[in-house]
């Protein structure tokens, strides 16, 4: 009998146990950004918009959330047609506040998106890998359409002429990183499958894990996917730019808000300078943010000053998003 009541505290103390280990790592990641993030510097640039523009910015904001969620939905819904959109907004805000907040190049979170769709709609861990595998390749698509229409700003604008060969060739080698999802995606489509030939050439010195086997089945239905739901593809990259577009949009509100005139070519330069800061291996981008737009502003003939106001507003709205995101997950996770 007491062993029967002890086998409850004992399942009861593990959940507090987790909980509370769960909220000390949300809580640290939140402080460490927190810490170095500028936060005086955004209050006092938030205190320069009116109200209606600040409403602007959080309506404009939101939209782009939920054009990222549906590309996301828009994948998992081609094969689990019951899984609804509107909670998965709030989980993919979650997944946006683990990475943002974990150093590397906006990753971290991804684990978030299976465990959401596995615990709330019985959706397989093999299926919503697969569906994460998609999300990420579409996402990371949209940013290199982005990247090359920014790069096409950059050259009608004149900016290479100012940089030496060495500095122009450095940029091969990021094209080659981000044009690997397209080159992913039609292989999958040629039923090749570069991840799993990478994980079984390896296999003789890393072995054959369970997430080695996890990634090499979600792969092959990742596949599938790419040939069997040509529909949902479109429609999942479509939200993928719409998302990019409200981005761009959003950048150039931060510039016009600001009092600070630029044509659409910088304002695309301008964003893809702050999409190639996030590339960086540090949390949020710290830094490499405000130095992305000191420089590509002032190639405008903009003042520093300027710069690292709109890169303020980035960092604040990102803040509001990442913290948000992180409250939600704590909440999902007691759950």
């Amino acid at each position: 009998m007491i062993a029967k009541e002890a086998a409850p505290r004992r399942a009861r103390g593990l959940r507090v146990l987790r909980l509370v280990l769960i909220y000390l790592v949300l809580f640290a990641l939140l402080y460490f950004a927190v810490r170095n993030a500028p936060l005086a510097d955004i209050w006092s640039t938030l205190r320069q918009l009116q109200l209606w523009q600040i409403g602007v910015i959080l309506l404009l904001n939101a939209l782009v959330i939920a054009s990222i969620s549906l590309r996301w939905w828009a994948v998992v819904r081609a094969d689990n047609p019951g899984v609804p959109v509107l909670p998965l907004i709030g989980y993919r805000l979650s997944v946006f506040g683990v990475s943002y907040f974990t150093p590397g190049p906006q990753v971290g979170g991804e684990p978030l998106q299976v465990y959401y769709l596995h615990r709330n709609y019985g959706v397989t861990s093999v299926r919503a890998t697969a569906a994460v595998i998609m999300d990420k390749l579409l996402e990371t698509l949209g940013n290199f359409i982005l990247v090359c229409l920014g790069l096409a700003a950059v050259v009608r604008l004149g900016l290479l002429d100012r940089f030496a060969p060495q500095a122009v060739a450095a940029l091969v080698p990021l094209l080659l990183l981000l044009v690997w999802p397209a080159l992913h995606i039609f292989l999958l489509h040629r039923r090749r499958h570069p991840v799993s030939w990478f994980l079984r050439k390896a296999g003789r010195f890393i072995g054959t894990p369970r997430w080695a086997r996890l990634i090499t089945i979600s792969e092959r239905m990742a596949s599938t996917f790419v040939r069997r739901r040509p529909a949902w593809l479109a429609a999942s990259l479509a939200f993928s730019l719409l998302a990019n577009a409200g981005m761009a949009l959003e950048y150039f509100l931060f510039a016009s808000f600001l009092a600070v005139p630029l044509t659409t070519a910088q304002t695309l330069a301008g964003l893809t300078a702050s999409v190639l800061a996030f590339l960086l291996p540090l949390p949020g981008g710290l830094g490499a943010l405000e130095a992305s737009q000191v420089l590509a502003l002032g190639w405008f003939g903009q003042p520093a000053s300027v710069a690292i106001s709109i890169a303020l507003l980035m960092r604040g709205r990102d803040m509001v998003n990442g913290g948000l995101g992180l409250m939600l997950a704590g909440g999902a996770w007691r759950r």
